[in-house]
């Protein structure tokens, strides 16, 4: 076929006319502008889906752009991780919240109790409601009940908080108690001198707050009373058990550290501090403590439900600077000079949040010559025989030992509260303690509480690092010896034998103190690790946990079973100064109480074979 020029009139010979006596077409003339307009869409539709192409695989290799933080984020983000920024943020400018929506606009009163509701109100809230000089606010979340009402108590429910303006709104879940923190903004905002950090299942012992805790701290006899306090002699001691002092020498606040669990003994002697600055006051529950999951799990028989008693005659006692004490979200009574410290993270579990924000508000609290002070059982709780989730707790569990020790060892340059307060959140943020949003989370609620009237406290001159060790003079000691009262042990009772089992406890570490546990654990390591820890690890040295998968969170090595024996001699280098070691699985228990007889210079103690064996000349060489 020969194309022809359109410029030309149409042909008029007859089709046979334009093949060849052959019958075979001729050859095609190419004209490219012909070609061009009819190849047009495809020739678009190729160049569109190579740029395509071409862009994806700009952005996948380059991921500065937010474009590629769309298409890329779990990628690209898990191999240059975006780096934490300090937020920058004049203090001195933060405009005023009012209350203008809320049926409460005008509303004020000094002393508030602030609590989380996600059921019908209970019947400890109703007795709650009755306590004379308080008001209890109420927060709601998604799982409070739509018609939620308590005569005497302020609700705010989810549709009320976001109309108050906060700028912590955007960061807290919708499902949770952490929303408290909303109401300690509204507390503030309408007049609060103290707040009472409580929950809807807790009951005022005697119903009156002012019988236990020390509500005017400027009273000339409050500031003159001298108050037991926790020794400061030995540097290394950061952390204390204070159910100890109040007489359960068996239990443990949720937050201490495992490996602390073991240090059941009373104090030799105590020092004294004057009253009038702690602005932190923690009780102690009757009934169901503040205990975490391992202790729930394995200290409560069946369905039996926990009713522990403190001594409610035990002087308070406070924390010296540079220790520390778990502080909880349920009995936890706050001055306003630590409202600051009121903040429940929001990056980390529910049950570690309130856990969290102890250990760093105990440290910022000595920036202004503050002190946290335990107080005789001020609530009771009931169980409800409810399973503890374990989960929750894993980021308190794995982390909280080495945030105490980042904790006491910080130091800032600031000049003013807030502004180490952000410093000291962003520095958490960096180590892993809890992510970037609680450091946006910080900044907002430090906005939020100069925006409702709040004033930061002054910095006090002290020199933390010059504190301790310091030497409590004979005449200055001051001595208490705690009451032994029935208790719990691994789901037996402790009653009038208190003293004798405790006595063991005490008598088994002396005789294992420098013996290593070697645990295999064939199944879920999740929940086994930490209970052997807790089983053997107040009596042992220490409990090494083997399994056929690692997990360095929660300190599991890595070995299989078969040839378990390969990996036993790195252990022994490890713990070279050990006495001993036992080896055990996960579907053993040890009456090592037995073994209190035994000899340890005759057990055969693998890694000291070579030490009694000898080699004989001559044998080396055969095959």
């Amino acid at each position: 076929m020969l194309v022809q020029d359109r410029s030309l009139p149409k042909p008029t010979s007859k089709p046979h006319q334009l093949f060849l006596n052959n019958h075979f077409l001729q050859p095609k003339t190419f004209v490219f502008p012909k070609w061009l307009s009819f190849n047009l869409f495809k020739i678009a539709t190729i160049s569109v889906l190579a740029f395509t192409i071409a862009a994806l695989f700009f952005l996948y290799t380059n991921n500065d752009s937010p474009t590629t933080f769309l298409c890329f984020n779990s990628k690209s983000h898990s191999k240059i991780p975006t780096p934490i920024e300090l937020p920058r943020i004049n203090f001195n400018s933060i405009p005023p919240i009012s209350d203008k929506s809320s049926n409460f606009a005008s509303f004020t009163s000094d002393r508030w109790i602030v609590v989380s509701v996600s059921d019908p109100p209970s019947d400890s809230l109703r007795k709650l409601v009755r306590i004379k000089g308080w008001q209890v606010l109420a927060i709601g979340n998604s799982k409070t009940p739509l018609d939620w009402s308590l005569k005497g108590a302020i609700y705010l429910s989810m549709e009320d908080q976001a109309k108050l303006e906060f700028r912590i709104l955007e960061y807290l879940p919708y499902d949770s108690h952490l929303r408290k923190s909303v109401g300690y903004l509204f507390a503030i905002q309408h007049g609060a001198k103290m707040i009472f950090d409580g929950d809807d299942r807790g009951e005022v012992v005697d119903g009156d707050l002012g019988k236990h805790f020390d509500l005017k701290l400027s009273k000339a006899s409050v500031m003159q009373e001298r108050i037991l306090q926790y020794s400061d002699e030995n540097p290394n001691r950061t952390v204390v058990n204070p159910y100890v002092h109040f007489g359960q020498r068996s239990v443990w606040p949720r937050g201490l550290p495992l490996e602390n669990v073991g240090e059941i003994g009373h104090e030799e002697f105590y020092g004294e501090v004057f009253g009038g600055m702690q602005y932190i006051q923690q009780g102690i529950s009757n009934g169901l403590p503040d205990v975490d999951s391992v202790f729930y799990l394995t200290r409560r028989s069946g369905s039996e439900a926990l009713d522990i008693k403190f001594d409610e005659h035990a002087p308070k006692v406070a924390l010296p600077q540079g220790m520390m004490v778990p502080l909880n979200s349920f009995n936890t009574l706050f001055h306003s000079n630590a409202f600051w410290a009121l903040m429940l993270p929001v990056s980390v579990s529910t049950m570690a949040s309130d856990v969290l924000r102890g250990y760093w508000a105990q440290r910022l609290l000595w920036e202004i010559g503050g002190h946290v002070v335990v107080y005789p059982p001020t609530v009771h709780r009931y169980d409800n025989v409810e399973a503890y989730p374990f989960t929750e707790e894993k980021d308190f569990h794995v982390n909280v030992g080495r945030l105490i020790k980042f904790l006491v060892s910080w130091r800032s340059g600031k000049v003013k509260l807030f502004d180490r307060i952000l410093e000291l959140s962003f520095l958490m943020a960096k180590e892993g303690f809890w992510t970037e949003k609680d450091v946006s989370f910080t900044a907002a609620w430090l906005e939020d509480l100069l925006a409702v009237g709040y004033v930061q406290p002054r910095l006090k001159a002290i020199k933390l690092d010059q504190l301790r060790p310091t030497t409590i003079g004979h005449a200055d000691r001051k001595e208490f010896v705690p009451q032994k009262l029935p208790s719990v042990h691994l789901a037996v009772k402790e009653s009038e034998t208190v003293n004798y089992e405790i006595g063991n406890l005490i008598r088994w570490r002396k005789f294992f103190g420098n013996v290593v546990v070697i645990m295999f654990v064939s199944g879920p390591v999740e929940r086994a690790a930490l209970e052997w820890k807790l089983l053997y690890g107040r009596v042992f040295k220490t409990v090494v946990i083997l399994s056929d998968t690692t997990k360095a969170d929660l300190a599991v090595e890595q070995a299989t079973l078969d040839q378990v024996y390969k990996y036993l001699p790195k252990i022994f280098d490890r713990f070279a100064g050990a006495e001993g070691f036992l080896f055990l699985r996960d579907n053993t228990i040890l009456n090592y109480w037995n073994l209190l007889q035994a000899d340890k210079t005759k057990l055969w103690i693998t890694d000291k074979v070579m030490q009694t064996t000898s080699t004989t000349p001559g044998l080396l060489n055969k095959q």
